[in-house]
């Protein structure tokens, strides 16, 4: 498999993150964009989606339309694996300076939302 060259930048966690430096629990990956469990999760299966290239803010991603069918099949996954009809949604880029959606489940489920491997695998069984 090629190596795919992506914009990066050194000091943004979510790149080191792409580029495996930092461990992270993911749930799904293509080419250009990667979705891993929130660290700090507000439910269960609390997830983020990322473009692989580092860009500031979602509005800049120029594959706009790619990237949230991303998010509706990690959102639909969800559905599935938390047994949760209402999904919420929040674009980010504040508190990281790279473009980000959460996706998270509403949380009526009970469970352990700091699971992540567990959760994590709900969600990858789910996308099959």
């Amino acid at each position: 498999m090629n190596k795919i060259d992506h914009k990066t930048d050194p000091t943004c966690i979510f790149c080191k993150i792409i580029a495996k430096e930092i461990p992270a629990n993911i749930v799904y990956e293509d080419a250009d964009f990667l979705a891993f469990l929130d660290i700090h999760p507000v439910s269960l299966g609390h997830t983020l989606i990322i473009p692989k290239d580092h860009y500031r803010w979602v509005w800049d991603v120029p594959q706009l339309g790619k990237y949230f069918e991303v998010a509706g099949k990690i959102a639909h996954a969800q559905q599935k694996a938390f047994d949760e009809e209402a999904i919420w949604s929040g674009i980010r880029g504040d508190e990281v300076s790279h473009a980000h959606i959460s996706i998270l489940p509403q949380s009526k489920t009970l469970g352990n939302k700091k699971d992540f491997e567990g959760n994590a695998q709900k969600i990858r069984d789910a996308l099959k």
